[in-house]
């Protein structure tokens, strides 16, 4: 066995990365980025050495459709064992696709999704799957096909890795991007380009065609090469930012703001607090409550627990709701609506200079946020107009800042009537 000094075949960026899987830091790992980043030449470097330190652990490699497994992940993981220098300790075995490790019979199984039978009877000479890798994650249906998976798979011992590889689909409303929003304290989400990895590996030729494609087409560029989010033209917010907001950061702020959006059966309650600096234009909100099903007096406790004596504007068009929190001691007004009150708040808010987020105390107001888009016609083009889905967060801000909207409100129709 040949002497591998892991520098020459993990990117510098991956290092940081290692270290986590190494230590176990983490169960699941989501690796995402552009072309060239060499995440899945890492994943294939990083499972061997987990096999050989736990000798009862197997590991799962799948594809969402099984035909796509022989010129993908097997030759990646072949790639991998060799790189590593371990390639005489394996063996390998195409029909079907499997790797196995000669001195303990672990073995590394390779699936398509598309036959899920397969998966839900795997029959391992010993041990349990206690390693999983799930290559273009986005071509899954969503989280609960995820689950399901898991459910299947990581089950029977001690310790478990998942790695999830894929490219970011341009869409925000894509279910992989909106799932990574979620702050999951077990889950590391790690982005890489090509422009962490060494020339010489990847070769003049592919840096000179990222240049090429970033000088014709820059929006092409960053999705296909940066792995960014680009979207599909119709974001209504460009100007949301998230931010980690610790307790010290919020005693600071001096002046909040709160909004609420009523819901029960099938829209959640949404209430949110904020902060305004007007100096700078940036709008930060700090907390949420956001659940279905949730009786007013049920919202009042919640609410007032927190934030008793503060001053909440609301959706008017639920007078009696208005009341009865009121009659719950809470300090609630109605919004003032007009024809355009919609369309002002829409364009004040986008016209703001930062919309912070703690994606972690805010997670569904983020999510709102960041995936809402224009309306579409039936071509399936974006319209100026604003959906009424998936916005009660978004509704509550509005209300909220609404003291601060009408009096900019006042000072833009007085300019425009000089």
């Amino acid at each position: 066995m040949k002497t591998v000094k892991l520098s020459n075949i993990i990117a510098p960026h991956f290092w940081e990365l290692h270290r986590d899987i190494k230590q176990h830091g983490h169960t699941y790992y989501w690796l995402e980025g552009g072309r060239g980043s060499t995440k899945s030449s890492d994943i294939s470097i990083e499972i061997p050495p987990l096999m050989i330190k736990n000798p009862e652990c197997h590991a799962v490699v799948l594809r969402k459709v099984g035909n796509t497994i022989k010129n993908s992940v097997y030759p990646q993981m072949q790639w991998g064992i060799d790189a590593l220098g371990l390639t005489d300790k394996f063996h390998f075995k195409t029909s079907p696709h499997e790797i196995t490790y000669k001195k303990t019979g672990q073995k590394i199984l390779f699936f398509g999704v598309d036959d899920p039978q397969k998966i839900k009877s795997i029959k391992l000479p010993f041990g349990y799957v206690g390693i999983c890798w799930i290559e273009e994650l986005d071509q899954f249906t969503g989280m609960e096909e995820i689950r399901n998976l898991n459910q299947s798979l990581l089950r029977g011992g001690p310790v478990f890795w998942e790695f999830c590889s894929f490219n970011p689909p341009k869409s925000q409303n894509n279910w992989v991007n909106e799932e990574k929003l979620f702050d999951d304290p077990d889950r590391l989400v790690h982005h890489s380009t090509y422009l962490g990895v060494p020339r010489e590996w990847l070769g003049d030729r592919f840096f000179e065609d990222a240049e090429k494609l970033k000088i014709k087409n820059e929006m092409a560029y960053r999705h296909e090469y940066l792995g960014e989010v680009t979207g599909t033209g119709g974001a209504v917010f460009e100007n949301v930012e998230d931010m980690r907001m610790p307790d010290e950061l919020i005693s600071q702020f001096d002046r909040l703001y709160y909004g609420l959006d009523f819901g029960f059966a099938v829209d959640p309650l949404a209430f949110v607090a904020m902060y305004y600096d007007a100096k700078h234009e940036d709008l930060y909100i700090f907390d949420e409550i956001y659940q279905q099903k949730l009786t007013n007096r049920q919202a009042a406790a919640r609410i007032g627990a927190r934030y008793n004596d503060c001053r909440i504007i609301a959706d008017s068009a639920e007078p009696k709701s208005i009341v009865e929190m009121r009659g719950l001691g809470l300090n609630v007004a109605g919004a003032r609506k007009g024809p355009d009150s919609v369309d002002h708040g829409m364009k004040w808010l986008q016209n703001l200079a930062h919309i912070y987020i703690d994606k972690r105390r805010c997670p569904n107001t983020y999510r709102e946020f960041i995936g809402y888009e224009y309306e579409r016609n039936r071509e399936g083009q974006f319209i100026s107009a604003y959906p009424d889905v998936d916005n009660h967060a978004i509704d509550a801000v509005r209300y909220g800042m609404e003291p601060v909207m009408s009096r900019r409100r006042i000072r833009t129709l007085t300019y425009q009537g000089w």
